[in-house]
């Protein structure tokens, strides 16, 4: 065969194959992944995530801690609003976002359906400008989680990036997520914990952080929360699989119930339906009630008619068991001899009943808070008798717990205490791989 032939025909076969080659081609990634870091130096505990700021030009990485709020309709941080860095992408503006006019739809339909409220909160006006500039830039009012203020910040677009993952290593790739937040003053951020610099919104609202994602990672996003401050936790975006150390080859979806995730008039966050408490085999019926989560509150809130008969169940089913005096938030505690572990008490499971007849566990580790050598208490607190919600979900309740927000079928996902699998939530591998 003469050869000018011969590669002729090899050019041929190479393009009869090239889009069977291409057909087969599989993306290893299947989320993205963030670390979770548990504050203590606040007033009360909180979770940050952490994330890579996208720029426009080549400055060294900006790395920046937000506090993780699954109920704020929008996402703001301690950044500046430049203009210029709009018109011109060669300026090198350190930390700097790029401006929402007042006349652009996004301002008005933040302001009217998706804002911050709080009787704290002073009229909006369209006054804001900046140096050089007349066009008005979109202002905002925001919520401070730990101090309750409110201020007010101007709305940006922004970027945002996180490493991609296979649900059990990370990888160097980052994938960039372009989304609406909020530039605020750095006097919102006093109350903050230390190295944390911004809210992070993760709740239902179009303008919160989930709404922005590419598909598939739109589709979900989970929560595992570490209970120390000196290991991270982790957050993935993407619908699976997840993994964690040691069991690496066990698809954390494996060990998962399913609830209904429920509406609430004028929220933005996420409720389930608990249809009764159950301790030791003594039930309260509480079906009338909602039942919030939040990542904000750190302890299970009852409503007053509610928390009274829980305590007093739980009074029942630990009667063997020497009492302390209270210690404050908590109104009910244990002697806990020293040297010996909650688990060695015997303390009952809290079993909350969920619409669909699936049941979450809260175990000891995620019901008793240790307060000093010898004292553990019920970590649940007296909402009063005008609580709005029956029931909030506080984060003590969520340590060590995998919940995963399936925004498609709007389910809640949730597999009781990981500790009775033999992991925990800081056992995700975060040693970054290469491709």
């Amino acid at each position: 065969m003469l050869p000018h032939l011969q590669l002729i025909l090899l050019l041929l076969a190479f393009i009869s194959h090239e889009p069977e080659a291409i057909a087969q081609y599989v993306e290893p990634f299947t989320s993205q992944v963030a670390p979770v870091t548990k504050h203590t130096d606040a007033a009360t505990p909180l979770y940050s995530i952490q994330m890579k700021m996208a720029v426009w030009v080549y400055i060294p990485d900006i790395y920046k801690n937000f506090i993780i709020d699954i109920d704020a309709p929008f996402t703001w941080h301690d950044c500046i609003v430049d203009w210029n860095s709009w018109i011109d992408e060669s300026s090198n503006c350190l930390g700097c976002t790029h401006p929402v006019s007042c006349e652009e739809y996004a301002c008005t339909d933040v302001r009217t359906s998706y804002s911050y409220e709080s009787p704290s909160c002073l009229p909006l006006t369209n006054t804001s400008t900046l140096p050089g500039v007349e066009d008005c830039i979109c202002p905002v009012n925001v919520l401070n989680p730990v101090n309750g203020t409110c201020g007010q910040a101007l709305l940006n677009y922004d970027r945002f990036t996180f490493r991609g993952s296979d649900g059990g290593n990370t990888f160097r790739y980052f994938y960039v997520t372009d989304s609406t937040a909020a530039c605020a003053p750095s006097s919102m951020f006093e109350s903050f914990p230390a190295h944390v610099s911004g809210v992070m919104a993760f709740s239902s609202s179009p303008y919160a952080f989930p709404a922005y994602l590419f598909q598939p990672f739109k589709k979900a996003f989970a929560l595992c929360l570490p209970s120390s401050s000196s290991a991270q936790g982790v957050m993935f975006f993407g619908s699976g699989p997840y993994y964690l150390l040691p069991n690496s080859d066990v698809d954390l979806r494996s060990f998962l119930s399913y609830t209904p995730l429920l509406n609430h008039t004028d929220s933005f966050g996420y409720f389930i339906g608990v249809k009764s408490i159950i301790i030791k085999g003594m039930s309260i019926v509480v079906s009338k009630s909602t039942t919030k989560l939040s990542t904000i509150e750190s302890y299970t809130i009852l409503r007053a008619d509610i928390y009274k008969q829980v305590v007093r169940m739980f009074s029942i089913a630990t009667l063997g068991i020497l009492r302390a005096r209270s210690v404050a938030p908590f109104a009910f505690c244990l002697k806990n001899r020293i040297g010996h572990s909650l688990a060695s008490l015997q303390i009952p499971d809290i079993i909350l009943k969920l619409q669909g007849g699936k049941k979450w566990i809260i175990s000891s580790s995620n019901s008793m808070q240790q307060v000093g050598k010898d004292v553990a208490c019920l970590a649940i607190i007296n909402g009063g008798a005008t609580s709005e919600h029956g029931i909030v979900i506080g984060t003590f309740q969520m340590e060590n717990n995998f919940l995963l927000f399936d925004l498609v079928n709007s389910s809640l996902g949730f597999s009781s205490s990981l500790l009775s699998k033999k992991t925990s939530c800081a056992n995700f591998n975060f040693t970054t791989h290469s491709l």
